[in-house]
């Protein structure tokens, strides 16, 4: 009797074994969205333009104007250039501040998450800044990837940490996870980084 189970786990144990090291390339999960970061992207440019318009008119539209000062009936009107400067600093730095959300947003949402040949490496393809182009690919060892939270947890996106990578990679619900138990054993799996 406790034959037959020992040949069954040593037989799923090698069948494990055989998925883990596959022998060719294999998708594990994908996801483009490339219209929606290039929206995204019109989106930030055309915020950059318009945040970039509204600080070239608070610097050359609101100088001061010579005479004497506010009264009460013109209190918004102040007659130095500490509101001019202000009020043009904080439109650049919030036009800054889309831009870059643009141009980072989409490096950290996966595109396609592929288990190399011997299943020791594991690559991940991101979308490019501002939606332009494919972004960079990584590729690091599969004791590097660590998934925070099963796939079956998270509302809307599963959080994929690699060693030495300072924020999480985004793995969009909305994709395809090609194979599953493959992905649950290897990316998907918790391991302490």
């Amino acid at each position: 009797m406790a034959a037959p189970r020992a040949r069954a786990a040593a037989a799923a144990a090698v069948a494990l074994e055989a998925a883990l090291a596959p022998p060719r390339d294999v998708v594990l999960f994908r996801h483009d969205r490339d219209r929606f970061f290039r929206l995204l992207g019109l989106f930030c440019a055309g915020q950059a333009l318009f945040w970039g318009y509204l600080a070239h008119f608070a610097f050359t539209a609101l100088r001061p104007a010579p005479g004497p000062a506010p009264g009460p009936e013109d209190p918004f009107r102040p007659r130095d250039n500490k509101w001019r400067f202000g009020f043009t600093a904080s439109c650049i730095t919030l036009g800054s501040v889309i831009v870059a959300a643009g141009c980072l947003f989409p490096l950290r949402a996966v595109r396609r998450v592929t288990l190399l040949r011997g299943g020791a490496e594991v690559s991940i393809s991101t979308h490019g800044p501002l939606g332009l182009g494919q972004g960079p690919t990584i590729t690091v060892p599969l004791r590097h990837v660590c998934c925070r939270s099963h796939r079956s947890e998270v509302p809307a996106a599963i959080p994929l940490k690699v060693k030495g990578r300072p924020f999480f990679f985004l793995l969009d619900k909305e994709g395809q996870v090609c194979n599953p138990r493959l992905f649950n054993v290897t990316v998907g799996a918790y391991r302490n980084l």
